[in-house]
């Protein structure tokens, strides 16, 4: 029971983060500098209360290079929060993690070995695509929003790079994850920090003066929640990577639903249908993806 609460630790943190980070407001510049501050409070308290060290070397440059990754592709989720709303990015963005991950462990790993697990693998990618179509599909056509989920789609897909560095670049070093956190909030920070600075050079606003800013970081400890929490999960003395990989995939469920009901982000009660069905393919296909 307890390995189960914390394995639903995501559902929770990164389920609810996109639509608080969507509530509080702001331009993406301001959600990025306030959840990547957050996640910074968060990974120094975890690192005292546990005694952690803090790596070195390679450990500590690929470890660094995974927040970069992450907290560069999060602000281009957050600009198609702009174009699309988070109840339609989100399965977008998720059905892109997905099948990165799954091409990444075939050809980096040696998943999926077997050609039983090949096809089982390629209809799991399958339903993926089909999940994440279902839930952008609209009852009504609109030139205007068609265009939008089109730019949308492209903005996620160039994202998605840094979200596979975010996820690959820690395997490549030989410390934990409960090691690797505080580096990788401190990418996060500096990706903030920068990208902040060029904004205020461009539109002579400077996130780092707002107030909303530091309202995100609200935001930010809910993403380090999820984040921590799929590290225990994840251990093999709790859920395992599979089961634990899956539970965190429920996220996109809450992110999804409550982007809908929370932020307004209107369906018709066809689209809300053909959203939960494209909803539960994807699960169904991450599930897929971890059990061959």
């Amino acid at each position: 029971m307890t390995a189960l609460l914390i394995g639903l630790g995501p559902l929770l943190g990164w389920g609810l983060y996109p639509t608080i980070a969507s509530k509080i407001g702001g331009k993406p510049v301001n959600q990025i500098v306030g959840s990547t501050i957050g996640t910074l409070i968060f990974a120094i308290i975890l690192f005292f209360a546990n005694g952690l060290t803090f790596p070195s070397g390679m450990d500590l440059t690929l470890s660094i290079l995974s927040g970069i990754g992450w907290a560069s592709a999060q602000i281009l989720t957050f600009k198609s929060f702009e174009l699309v709303g988070s109840s339609r990015a989100m399965p977008i963005t998720t059905a892109f993690q997905l099948i990165v991950a799954s091409l990444w462990g075939v050809a980096h790993l040696g998943n999926w070995p077997t050609m039983t697990d090949k096809l089982i693998g390629a209809l799991a990618l399958v339903l993926i695509i089909l999940g994440a179509r279902m839930t952008v599909w609209s009852e009504k056509k609109d030139s205007a929003d068609a265009s939008n989920i089109k730019k949308a789609v492209i903005i996620l897909a160039i994202g998605e790079i840094g979200y596979w560095l975010y996820s690959a670049a820690p395997q490549e070093t030989s410390i934990t994850g409960m090691n690797a956190f505080l580096p990788q909030a401190i990418g996060m920070v500096i990706v903030a920090v920068v990208y902040s600075l060029v904004i205020a050079v461009k539109e002579k606003e400077n996130a780092l003066t707002q107030m909303v800013s530091y309202k995100q970081i609200i935001s930010g400890f809910f993403f380090a929640f999820a984040a921590l929490t799929y590290l225990i999960s994840a251990q093999t003395n709790m859920n395992g990577l599979a089961t634990g990989f899956i539970l965190s995939q429920t996220s996109v469920v809450l992110a999804t639903l409550t982007g809908i009901w929370v932020l307004g982000q209107k369906k018709t009660s066809k689209e809300m249908k053909i959203t939960i069905i494209g909803l539960v393919l994807i699960l169904l296909a991450a599930t897929l993806t971890v059990i061959v």
